[in-house]
């Protein structure tokens, strides 16, 4: 079968129904692995997996009786549905408990391993059992790692209850999943756990093991907090420490000694790329120095490229910042060109003055503003020419067309302004850059109402 694991996960109701004849007919003999011994030695996280939905560690916006999987299964329905949530969150717990709890057959297959002559024989089976009156719940693990087509594939056989599709993603599904699939499937959102999840799955493991963490107060929140909000990272620590043999309460110097910190979860491609870069893109907005470089720092631990950052600092330079403070654009050309000559490490402290100096500058979006009007009001004119007054006459024929005539040289006005309109024939005066009362941009405030004097006072 493939990549195809098959495992039972039906409620003892469902196993007499279908057992016997109906195992024959379903079941391969090389197809499901055989099953260890009760004395064979086990991971802790698999010890640990719930036997239940109220068993479940967190999740409770969507578990609990006003989440939408509490709702669906108080109703008695269940719909494919697309798990999404970091990495240990109990995505496919979850899945193997709502097979159980709907007496569905539990089918497992993960996108990485698995083709298209898999998929097959998936659905095939899925028929099978359908026309003996059993639903197939099918897990597909990592499921944006199936390409487009791969994914239309499922389409029919969600639409005809041949399977009830439940993925599990950890990449935004907006961005990684056809919108007919998610049209057809509900998306529920997994968070990562809590630090009081974590402690209260650090105490359920405790008690499997009949004994406690050798840890003080502080080395045991230090564990918790390397564990990143991630379930199962925490239990795989929990094991590490629970098989040193120390004496006493270690603390969190000790701790630290022999445990390497995990690595923040941050993937260049995926959906926490997106989520950080928009957070110091709105704490620079938000004019907090503090929260902008903890986010650029959270970047760069990532392993983010500093090209990459200092390009997105020179957007937030003239989107945000713009004629408020012109030299913003500046500073952050010269941190980025700083950086291109020193390198990292050196070359990240530019960046990070950048970020400051961003963070604490005057803030506009008139220019931004500005140019998007002006974009839209080119969109709507089309295609008219500027007026005759304003164009060039190089040419006899196009002096006599009318071509310059009528154009004021502005360096001839006392003022240097003459107010003449620029704008195409039958175009209105729109009023596009409307500058804020920060920063230099105060001072450019000051010289459009000048010159709309002017140009009153002079009937342009």
């Amino acid at each position: 079968m493939g990549a195809e694991q098959e495992q039972s996960a039906l409620s003892p109701r469902a196993f007499r129904r279908y057992s016997g004849a109906m195992a024959d007919l379903f079941d391969r003999p090389d197809a499901a692995p055989e099953r260890a011994p009760d004395t064979a030695p086990r991971p802790l996280a698999y010890r640990l997996r719930p036997q239940s939905l109220g068993q479940v560690i967190g999740q409770q916006q969507a578990l609990g009786p006003d989440g939408p999987l509490g709702a669906m299964l108080a109703g008695g329905e269940l719909v494919s549905l697309i798990l999404w949530g970091p990495p240990g969150v109990g995505k496919t717990t979850i899945a193997r408990l709502l097979a159980d709890h709907t007496a569905m057959r539990f089918i497992q297959i993960s996108a990485i391993f698995t083709g298209v002559p898999d998929l097959r024989k998936v659905f095939e089976q899925a028929k099978l059992r359908r026309e003996s009156g059993q639903g197939t719940l099918l897990f597909v693990d990592e499921i944006h790692r199936f390409n487009k087509s791969q994914q239309d594939g499922f389409l029919p056989h969600m639409e005809d209850g041949t399977i009830t599709l439940v993925g599990a993603t950890t990449e935004n599904p907006s961005f990684e999943l056809n919108a007919a699939l998610l049209s057809r499937a509900q998306v529920i959102v997994l968070q990562r756990l809590s630090l009081a999840d974590l402690e209260l799955l650090a105490q359920r493991a405790e008690r499997e093991l009949d004994r406690a963490l050798p840890l003080d107060g502080p080395a045991r929140e230090a564990l918790l907090e390397m564990a990143d909000g991630d379930g199962r990272a925490l239990l795989n620590l929990v094991a590490q420490v629970m098989g040193w043999e120390v004496t006493g309460k270690l603390d969190s110097s000790a701790l630290a000694g022999r445990l390497a910190r995990r690595a923040a979860q941050y993937d260049k491609s995926g959906d926490a790329h997106y989520n950080l870069i928009s957070a110091l893109h709105k704490s620079v907005r938000g004019s907090d120095p503090d929260a902008a470089l903890y986010w650029f720092a959270r970047m760069i631990e990532g392993g983010e490229d500093p090209r990459y950052l200092a390009r997105r600092l020179t957007r937030m330079a003239v989107e945000d910042i713009g004629n408020a403070d012109p030299q913003a654009h500046a500073v952050c050309l010269d941190a980025w060109q700083s950086y291109e000559r020193l390198g990292s490490p050196e070359g990240e402290l530019a960046l990070a003055q950048a970020v400051i100096y961003l963070a604490l500058a005057p803030k506009s979006n008139a220019g931004y503003v500005a140019w998007k009007a002006a974009l839209r009001l080119a969109k709507e004119t089309g295609s008219k020419p500027p007026p005759k007054h304003i164009l060039n006459a190089p040419t006899k024929l196009m002096k006599s067309e009318g071509y310059g005539v009528g154009y004021a040289y502005d360096h001839d006005a006392e003022d240097g302004f003459l107010g003449q309109d620029y704008f195409p024939e039958g175009v209105k005066r729109p009023v596009l850059y409307q500058p804020v009362a920060r920063g230099f941009e105060r001072e450019l405030g000051k010289r459009l109402d000048w010159f709309a004097k002017l140009r009153e006072k002079r009937g342009g």
